[in-house]
């Protein structure tokens, strides 16, 4: 039984990821930043820190604090910008060992849709996440990720731009996620992913100052785990497409515990900065797991809590 060839790839609109072991925006660079001492060939996918149109300098430092159990961000999405990444990023994609999905992050809608429209052509890039959830970003008002008709009126229209498979990430910060996650579902979403950290801040009794210089960011880490799964339990029972799960995932068992309440599919986020052959770890501990369980197929696992009635 220990050697049984285990299935774990996954479908997200009309990609097959051979690995359900992703690792998140923001924590893992362009996606060479960790390649000596990751092997990304094993990851079923590298998810690109945000691409803005134009550059962003990012917010004000201190931008990272420790805290209980988790971290708090307050990078403000910093990056080299839509023409940066096209020139300068594009080109070593090519021959990436493993599938590149291009996440993107605007203040506008139209911002959203000018960065798609470049980027859809290209052969290198996989698939798409759509950052709608800004925690730690001061300007441009109301999160998209917060109102359902916002969200249904964008995803329709980058729907528009690409037949390349659509990730919406979800914003934690609202009451339920599920309206949104409704909407994005009928706008043509392929799948949703969630959560995004949580908003919070850490004070400095010494100074009396926010210990972040733009005062809250955004809280990941294994203090989220608990939300996130009861997030993506909730949405599960409404959407029909995937969801991939992320939030303190450290280990296997954590892995798991997002695949049983419905991800079919996860992020290793703040872990990589802990200990970056993280995701490697869980790649190899998941198929020990389903040999073990006598488990031929992911499917066996989504979404198979049992809930007494």
């Amino acid at each position: 039984m220990g050697n049984r060839t285990v299935d774990t790839h996954i479908q997200i609109g009309n990609v097959t990821f051979h690995s359900p072991i992703m690792v998140a925006s923001g924590t893992f660079g362009y996606g060479f930043e960790y390649q000596d001492v990751v092997d990304v060939s094993r990851l079923g996918a590298v998810i690109t820190k945000s691409i803005t149109r134009e550059p962003r300098a990012g917010n004000r430092p201190p931008r990272i604090v420790e805290t209980a159990a988790g971290m708090l961000n307050s990078i403000g999405l910093a990056n080299i910008g839509l023409q940066r990444f096209v020139e300068e990023m594009l080109p070593r994609y090519e021959n990436y060992p493993t599938r590149i999905i291009v996440n993107i992050a605007g203040s506008t809608p139209e911002e959203y849709l000018t960065v798609l429209e470049a980027l859809a052509p290209y052969p290198q890039i996989a698939a798409f996440e759509m950052n709608y959830s800004c925690p730690n970003v001061k300007e441009g008002g109301i999160c998209f990720g917060v109102d359902a008709n916002l969200s249904f009126n964008l995803t329709q229209a980058l729907r528009n731009i690409t037949s390349k498979p659509l990730i919406i990430k979800l914003t934690p910060n609202i009451t339920s996620p599920v309206e949104v996650a409704l909407a994005v579902q009928e706008a043509g979403a392929d799948a949703v992913s969630m959560i995004n950290t949580l908003v919070g801040m850490a004070v400095d009794i010494r100074t009396w100052k926010p210990r972040l210089g733009n005062i809250t960011g955004g809280l990941s880490g294994p203090a989220i785990k608990p939300i996130a799964l009861a997030q993506i339990w909730q949405v599960y029972q409404e959407v029909s497409i995937p969801i991939i799960g992320m939030g303190g995932i450290s280990s296997v068992n954590d892995a798991i515990e997002f695949f049983l309440v419905g991800a079919s599919a996860v992020q290793i986020g703040t872990a990589n900065f802990v200990h970056p052959p993280t995701a490697m770890e869980i790649t190899s501990g998941l198929t020990r797991y389903m040999q073990e369980k006598g488990l031929a197929s992911l499917q066996d696992i989504i979404g198979k809590l049992k809930v007494e009635a």
